[in-house]
């Protein structure tokens, strides 16, 4: 069918209107090539990152980090080839107070992009379609190097491939401060930690 709507336009009277392009480009890319055809193009001919926009409505209530879904699913394909990418924020959403955490999307990820946003400013809504984010693609420079595991990230991210290491200490050993204070007639105690031991090595 797209072979025809073609052949119709070149050798026939019929006048291909933009939104036959776009048809046209959804029957005969994949989806991973519509990345590159569609709304996700360099902004200029010398533009190094892609833009992405958020693929629904999210209004964000509080400063901590959400996740922004964007329908793109990886790896990005580059001249027939898979390549990891740079997930950076744009200036223009950064001036409107929204800001994006940076992330690496691996060349063997197949899920979908999301992007990390945080703002400072609650209740902001981000609109489906916004563009918020932009991807770097960038060619794998460590093929030759062994990897940990044997197997492909696949749809997993954020983190999957291990957890977190995170450093605990005994406070119980550390010095402490009973604190005895009154209130209207009442009297309470407090016991206080004097020091963490966090500045030592």
């Amino acid at each position: 069918e797209p072979t025809k709507q073609m052949l119709d336009y070149i050798w026939g009277t019929q006048v291909l209107l933009p939104a036959d392009c776009r048809g046209l480009v959804k029957l005969i890319f994949t989806q991973h090539q519509q990345l590159f055809s569609t709304s996700h193009q360099p902004a200029t001919a010398r533009s190094l990152g892609l833009d992405v926009a958020a693929a629904s409505t999210i209004t964000l209530m509080t400063t901590h980090p959400e996740k922004v879904p964007t329908g793109i699913k990886g790896p990005l394909i580059i001249d027939g080839l898979p390549m990891g990418a740079l997930l950076l924020g744009r200036s223009s959403a950064t001036m409107m107070g929204l800001f994006v955490l940076s992330g690496v999307i691996d060349a063997d990820y197949t899920g979908e992009i999301c992007v990390i946003v945080h703002t400072l400013f609650p209740h902001m809504q981000i609109e489906k379609g916004q563009r918020i984010a932009q991807l770097i693609p960038l060619e794998q420079l460590a093929k030759t190097v062994p990897p940990c595991q044997a197997q492909s990230r696949g749809e997993h991210g954020f983190g999957s491939t291990g957890g977190l290491t995170l450093l605990t200490m005994n406070l119980n050993e550390q010095p402490k401060c009973t604190v005895i204070y009154d209130y209207w007639g009442e009297r309470q105690s407090l016991e206080g930690l004097l020091d963490t031991g966090t500045d030592s090595s």
